[in-house]
């Protein structure tokens, strides 16, 4: 699977679904393949940063071990958050602490992309702090975060309001999308052998 698409919105056909499900049909269109998690959808319990991911499974039996399967499998994680008091979800911010299982054990994110797209109810209303804690996120797992280009080149794609009537917002989302398209097609030409080769394939 190249692209990973992550909904923290806790609804599951909101505007945030309706950004993050466009972003996807644009990479599919450019070739890639996607799959697309709705944590609204999940059973996700708080990390208790007791470190037993350390040495062997988590103590929580929830929907997290699905969602590590599929993110040790994607070239590029797409992140999508409505804004939350001017920061992501509690969702995603429990999915992000619960992914320190692949930290602690060999930074299995190591190379990959990370993006981001955020919604909010103004054109300032906390999308580029909720995008910024999506990059705090990917850095922490030692992967590149991936912003969306001239041009406007921000932190990521960011929507207002409605998300289908938010034509600067889904022109953020388009050059993001082909932001990523490129980089895949330039990895992809590295051989194997090479530092970075390998992530994306």
């Amino acid at each position: 699977m190249d692209v990973l698409g992550i909904n923290g919105s806790p609804h599951s056909d909101g505007n945030t679904a309706y950004a993050l499900r466009y972003a996807l049909d644009r990479l599919e269109e450019a070739g890639l393949s996607t799959e697309y998690v709705a944590l609204g959808e999940k059973t996700l319990f708080p990390c208790r940063g007791c470190f037993a991911c350390r040495e062997g499974d988590c103590v929580h039996d929830d929907d997290m071990a699905q969602i590590l399967r599929l993110m040790r499998a994607a070239g590029c994680i797409l992140l999508a958050s409505p804004v939350y008091m001017g920061l992501v979800t509690g969702q995603m911010k429990t999915m992000m602490d619960r992914s320190v299982a692949v930290r602690v054990r060999g930074f299995q994110l190591s190379g990959r992309l990370g993006a981001g797209i955020a919604c909010g109810g103004f054109r300032n209303g906390g999308q580029e702090l909720t995008l910024q804690c999506m990059h705090t996120f990917f850095l922490q797992q030692d992967m590149s975060a991936v912003a969306d280009g001239p041009g406007f080149s921000h932190s990521g794609a960011t929507i207002v309001g409605a998300a289908d009537a938010d034509e600067i917002g889904l022109q953020t989302i388009r050059n993001l999308t082909m932001k990523i398209a490129g980089i895949f097609g330039n990895r992809r030409a590295i051989p194997n052998d090479q530092p970075g080769g390998t992530a994306l394939r």
